[in-house]
């Protein structure tokens, strides 16, 4: 005799039994077995309500099959989920959607034994005293760049906003207009002098400054000189800027600070065309600057941080501010910087350097994956991204696989997740951006990608 209806929803598993699914046993200590117990007694009274009184057999195996997956789907939807380990393969490699520059694997490697105990971050072991936070750092930096002194806050915004109140709040600040750009997160460089208690006089005009415009609007109550790179777009034609070599013998003349603000964290000069004309933090200490400012997590490829250097009037007038003690770092983004300006003092690898690998043994990477996963190679241009050289792309070649935005999408959803982008309604992985030691589980992100793409 058949089981009815009734009794095919008896299959539906007590909420003991279900919270020791593997899917869900792992959850109770992300979220405490409180709130998964509560969740998982809402799902199964919701999956009983849904099924009815007419659910078939196949209809109730198959909510068998996606209880444990509504369950966590729920919890995430209600409390967060957590972070998750992403496989970029969109070709930009300071992705500022995927949590730009990826640390060295070595320093990563360092950061737990100093993060999970107690760790000399301002102690003088030696002497037994109080000790700077960012002293290390900064050494790091002065070393690496030739100025007089350096110091860091916890993100390049903050870097300006703190230079400009310490050497320019109350007063009057030069800058070009075609340099009043818009930063991340809708944050522009007029509202940030603003927000510094700083008065904005805006020189030149959009496509032309010279010198002798900011030579014009210097006045009594003109505090400081300032020059923006705009790194994430290019006025092209007929244009015209001033030089930091210009704007720093003006400042000289005037006896003023000049604050340039470099944006992407270039250390020294880099050889890639890409960076042709961006000037480095070392170049800018050269030309005469009086403050630079610039990311720790884009082409430095560290953690987020705002780096400062320049003179060390200049550098400690910040150092000095009341509000340096709000945007100073913390321990774990000191640590992580430390590694990575170590890296950059021996000459070390760096993840960014994979996007001007050797283009024989990149060809070489490629096929050996493109044959496991049945891909073409293809034409494809990568770029820096994180608002850096984005008129500049680097010319190479990615996979293109069939399913377009479908495949992707079952892709972004994967373990690991792997985000891509489309090009002629194909899917277009660039392995620049991907760890090689990553391409396995990039192609096993593939294949159950397919996998589930065909049952549909």
């Amino acid at each position: 005799m058949s089981e009815s209806p009734q009794d095919l929803r008896r299959q539906l598993p007590a909420v003991d039994r279900l919270l020791r699914e593997p899917a869900l046993a792992d959850l109770e200590g992300y979220y405490g077995r409180e709130a998964l117990l509560a969740q998982a007694r809402a799902e199964l009274d919701r999956l009983r309500a849904e099924l009815g009184d007419d659910a078939g057999p196949d209809a109730v195996a198959e909510a068998l099959r996606a209880l444990p997956e509504r369950v966590a789907a729920a919890l995430a939807d209600r409390l967060g989920g957590g972070l998750r380990r992403v496989l970029n393969a969109t070709g930009v490699f300071v992705h500022t959607n995927l949590g730009r520059s990826p640390l060295p694997t070595a320093v990563a490697a360092a950061l737990p034994a100093l993060v999970t105990a107690s760790c000399d971050l301002e102690m003088d072991l030696a002497g037994g005293e109080r000790g700077s936070r960012t002293a290390r750092v900064e050494r790091l930096l002065v070393a690496l760049t030739g100025a007089e002194a350096a110091t860091v806050t916890n993100n390049n915004a903050a870097a300006l906003v703190l230079s400009v109140m310490a050497l320019a709040a109350g007063r009057e600040a030069v800058i070009s207009r075609g340099e009043l750009v818009e930063i991340g997160g809708s944050f522009r460089i007029p509202e940030i002098l603003a927000a510094a208690g700083t008065r904005m006089v805006e020189v030149g005009t959009t496509n032309r400054t010279r010198a002798a415009d900011y030579g014009d609007a210097i006045g009594e109550r003109t505090a400081l000189l300032v020059k923006v790179f705009p790194s994430n777009y290019r006025i092209r034609g007929f244009t015209e800027e001033a030089s930091v070599e210009e704007l720093a013998a003006l400042a000289r003349e005037h006896e003023l600070p000049l604050l340039v603000d470099e944006g992407s964290g270039l250390l020294r000069p880099h050889p890639a065309p890409q960076l042709a004309g961006h000037r480095s933090l070392a170049e800018l200490v050269e030309a005469g600057v009086d403050l630079a400012c610039g990311s720790g997590d884009k082409l430095l490829g560290g953690p987020q941080a705002g780096l400062l250097v320049g003179r060390r009037s200049a550098v400690e007038r910040c150092r000095r501010h009341p509000l340096y003690r709000a945007l100073r770092p913390d321990k774990l983004t000191l640590a992580a910087l430390e590694g990575v300006l170590r890296l950059h003092l021996a000459g070390g690898p760096l993840p960014i350097d994979r996007l001007w690998v050797d283009a024989a043994a990149h060809r070489a990477r490629l096929e050996a994956v493109a044959r496991r996963l049945d891909a073409e190679i293809v034409p494809a241009e990568a770029f820096l991204g994180g608002g850096s050289a984005p008129d500049r792309p680097i010319p190479g070649e990615a996979l293109a696989l069939a399913g377009g935005e479908p495949l992707l999408a079952l892709l972004r959803v994967g373990e690991p997740p792997v985000v891509g982008y489309v090009r002629d309604d194909r899917a277009l992985l660039d392995l620049r951006t991907v760890d090689p030691a990553d391409d396995s589980a990039l192609e096993e992100a593939v294949s159950r990608a397919r996998r589930r793409l065909e049952r549909r």
